[in-house]
């Protein structure tokens, strides 16, 4: 399973599950912190002045109390999101059409195959694309 952070620029950080691990809300507040790290360096602005909003969206991990009172603690703001709206999922409408679509059609050897395909994937994804799919999200 891949997660990944991503804004108008592109991505933020993204991170494979390990095999095994289910993502519960106790390794949810894990990638949190590390996402936490990598906008501290990669939009140093916007961390500075606690600017930056999350928007995931409604998976158990997510709504965990604990993830709640964590994001609140840390005032990071969340935007919301409407219960059975895939559509509004950046991830699911953009960033993982994309991937599969550079992706299609290839064979892979084994998972780590996968994994460093799925990455150079994600690294291939151009600026404007990031953008495009921010413009059509706010029509959404």
């Amino acid at each position: 399973m891949l997660l990944t952070f991503f804004d108008i620029r592109g991505t933020v950080h993204y991170e494979f599950v390990p095999t095994g691990q289910t993502v519960s809300q106790v390794y949810y507040l894990e990638v949190l912190e590390r996402l936490r790290e990598k906008v501290t360096w990669k939009q140093p602005k916007l961390f500075a002045n606690n600017s930056w909003i999350l928007h995931h969206n409604n998976a158990p991990a997510h709504m965990a109390l604990s993830v709640k009172e964590c994001l609140a603690t840390k005032q990071i703001t969340v935007l919301e999101h409407p219960a059975y709206s895939p559509d509004l999922a950046p991830n699911d409408f953009f960033l993982f059409l994309k991937i599969k679509e550079i992706l299609k059609g290839r064979h892979f050897d084994d998972t780590d195959d996968i994994r460093n395909n799925t990455t150079a994937a994600l690294k291939a994804i151009p600026q404007n694309q990031f953008q495009n799919c921010f413009e059509g999200w706010t029509r959404r």
